[in-house]
């Protein structure tokens, strides 16, 4: 029997960056699973590391960065109706600057930090149909940034309907406040099981940065996966107070996409590998009263990313 890595489309928010693309559906525990028993509890833990490479901007000048991502979730089914639960991440980004000229040849940041904490609420109206709350608090900015100032929070609201053990489909919206800009979206949610070895589902958790995506999955044995897909991602991040520009706001908004080869240890620990490309890329910088005095685009960032996962 083939067992495949569980994709989830519900969520805490997701990560400040592009490493959501990569540890998403790893770090999500199945926190509106089905056929849990009253009493049961489902623990998760994922590290991620990614590395992108060399990436020329429009207007000259260049920038690569690597991170890291370590996080995890815990749910307890509490009645046949009801399961909650909460997550903690924590994700860190090193960008490397050379002569990016529309920045006036001075790297608008470097570090980056993310800590996170989320709730998973579920409710389950009818044997069908399933309702979720998730609300989150992220702080996100550079390193030296005040963390009363990088606070990003809001909260996820989904309705999914059971067709049947091979069809979850659903719509979702989010809500967030994300440093000083309001965001709403919706974003569908997809758990199709079309074959015995070909499903559609969502790779990423929907947050701040934006929906779930898409991904299509083959397996090719009981242990080795493919599948590819993508998304839409904008994540703002407070600046140092020390930096170029004093307390104020980076973006980073793209699209990424990628290709994914995932081997299972057993049911319960893999390892995933990424190939992406992160295309349409525009980064800007805001002063501390949000207006913007820095921009420029990237048309194609190739990275690489490595996942390891266990779920207990």
């Amino acid at each position: 029997m083939l067992f495949h890595p569980t994709t989830s489309a519900v969520g805490p928010a997701a990560p400040i960056a592009p490493i959501a693309l990569i540890a998403a559906a790893l770090l999500a525990t199945p926190a509106f699973a089905q056929g849990l028993k009253p009493g049961d509890v489902t623990t998760s833990g994922a590290i991620t590391g990614i590395n992108q490479f060399d990436t020329d901007l429009d207007k000259g000048g260049d920038f690569r960065w690597a991170g890291v991502q370590i996080g995890g979730n815990v749910t307890r089914q509490f009645t046949p109706q009801v399961a909650a639960g909460f997550s903690l991440r924590y994700d860190y980004q090193d960008w490397n600057w050379d002569k990016p000229a529309a920045f006036g040849g001075r790297a608008p940041w470097s570090r980056l930090n993310a800590p996170l904490v989320g709730l998973n609420l579920s409710y389950a109206v009818t044997p069908d149909w399933r309702l979720g709350f998730s609300p989150s608090v992220e702080w996100s900015g550079e390193s030296g940034a005040k963390a009363s100032d990088s606070l990003n929070y809001g909260a996820l609201l989904t309705a999914t309907r059971t067709f049947s053990p091979d069809l979850v489909l659903g719509f979702g919206l989010g809500v967030f406040r994300q440093i000083d800009e309001n965001k709403v979206f919706p974003f569908v949610v997809v758990n199709w099981k079309i074959t015995d070895r070909l499903r559609l589902g969502n790779p990423l958790q929907a947050g701040p940065a934006g929906g779930a995506g898409l991904e299509l999955a083959y397996a090719l044995s009981e242990r080795w996966e493919v599948g590819g897909g993508g998304s839409y991602r904008s994540y703002r991040f407070r600046l140092k107070d020390d930096g170029p520009v004093p307390g104020g706001i980076g973006e980073n908004r793209f699209i990424p996409l990628f290709a994914r080869l995932s081997y299972s240890f057993d049911k319960a620990t893999r390892a995933d590998f990424y190939a992406a490309g992160f295309v349409n890329g525009k980064l800007t910088v805001s002063n501390s009263g949000g207006h913007e005095v820095y921009k420029d685009e990237y048309n194609s960032a190739p990275a690489i990313g490595l996942t390891l996962s266990h779920r207990f």
